[in-house]
């Protein structure tokens, strides 16, 4: 960890530094706005209103580094349209739920879309960030390179933590080139021999970079080599999409623009659940409109049940299960914590945020 002082401070992240050190004098509770596309994510919080659109730039970018530093505010498509032009991506694939969706944003929701399960998750591809904490100390944290982490891996404990340890001003963030070639196959399967071969090809060496499953039908995604994909689709068989209806499908997957979220969602005040859980876990709420992905580790569920029994029966698998969407219900949006693990939580937030001014209540009410 890095202490910045003020000489030379960007004059934005000044202005942020002074109003926070303010609200901590004051004990404000400041509620941190990015673009609004993953507002509805969390508990509501009040607050004095922060915007952190404003600070946006490409700072450094080295393509044969596979490493880009960027302003908070950057917008993740502004992002890809670079990476893009140098053949590369952001391997997790975030959905961005809004065109002006800002990278920041992007590592406070640790939000990840279909290729996660095979690339890996937000926090995996933070190497560095500046960080403003509820003191007001403008500090810097990891590096551009993987092995940078001393004391708390702080690059990653932000991912997910909705902007309740602080102001990301800079991030750096790895990067992959894109694959060669891409391929998604159709094939018409009941949810527990999907299930079954979707585990049992994740066990093969078959690039499989996305998976998807709605009513009987299972969608994968293979990434790589021609002659690896040939191999691959000889092994799973299916019927091949064409190219624009495959990018269509992963788009919409991803920003929950498919027909399954929509239809299902419009058809009801039911809330829409995300529930974690094993990929070898059995089907489970069977009679509730189900999406699955990431060979069968995350499935999108609609209920009305009791949470107390839905994250029971999700519990008893090994999994949670979050409220990612109320539609118009009143729940605690998180799996309740155990008590141990709520006590690191606790004493991480009193460290970075010993005011509690950050977002008070974007994950457990009273609590975080």
């Amino acid at each position: 960890m890095t202490v910045m002082n003020n000489e030379h401070m960007d004059p934005i992240v000044q202005k942020w530094v002074d109003q926070v050190r303010a609200a901590q004098a004051d004990n404000t509770p400041l509620r941190l706005v990015g673009s609004g596309s993953k507002h509805f994510y969390g508990h509501p919080t009040e607050g004095q209103e922060m915007v952190l659109t404003e600070h946006q730039g490409v700072i450094d970018y080295e393509p044969s580094e596979l490493v880009i530093t960027v302003k908070g505010g950057t917008t993740i498509a502004e992002l890809q349209e670079l990476l893009a032009s140098k053949g590369q991506f952001l391997p997790f694939e975030p959905p961005m739920f809004g065109p002006d969706a800002t990278i920041a944003g992007c590592v406070a929701s640790g939000l990840a879309g279909p290729r996660r399960a095979q690339a890996g998750g937000v926090r995996d591809f933070v190497l560095g960030v500046q960080l403003i904490d509820g003191r007001g100390r403008h500090m810097t944290f990891g590096g551009q390179v993987m092995k940078n982490v001393a004391g708390y891996d702080v690059s990653r404990l932000l991912a997910g933590s909705l902007g309740t340890l602080g102001i990301m001003t800079e991030l750096s963030i790895k990067v992959l080139p894109k694959p060669v070639k891409e391929l998604t196959v159709q094939l018409d399967l009941p949810q527990k021999e999907a299930l079954h071969k979707l585990n049992t090809w994740c066990g093969q060496p078959i690039p499989i970079s996305a998976s998807l499953w709605h009513d009987d039908q299972l969608f994968i995604r293979l990434s790589g080599a021609p002659s690896a994909l040939e191999v691959a689709q000889e092994t799973i068989q299916g019927t091949p999409l064409d190219e624009d209806q495959a990018q269509a499908l992963w788009h919409a997957v991803r920003e929950q623009e498919h027909d399954w979220f929509q239809n299902e969602g419009a058809a009801s005040d039911q809330p829409l659940w995300r529930l974690s859980v094993p990929s070898t876990a059995a089907p489970m709420l069977e009679d509730h409109p189900q999406l699955i992905e990431w060979g069968g580790a995350l499935r999108w569920c609609f209920s009305d049940l009791p949470a107390e029994t839905l994250r029971a029966q999700v519990e008893a698998a090994g999994g949670t299960a979050t409220v990612f969407r109320q539609n118009g219900t009143d729940l605690a949006v998180f799996h309740p914590l155990d008590p141990v693990i709520l006590g690191i939580q606790q004493r991480l937030k009193e460290k970075f945020d010993p005011a509690g001014i950050f977002n008070p209540g974007k994950i457990y009410p009273g609590e975080l």
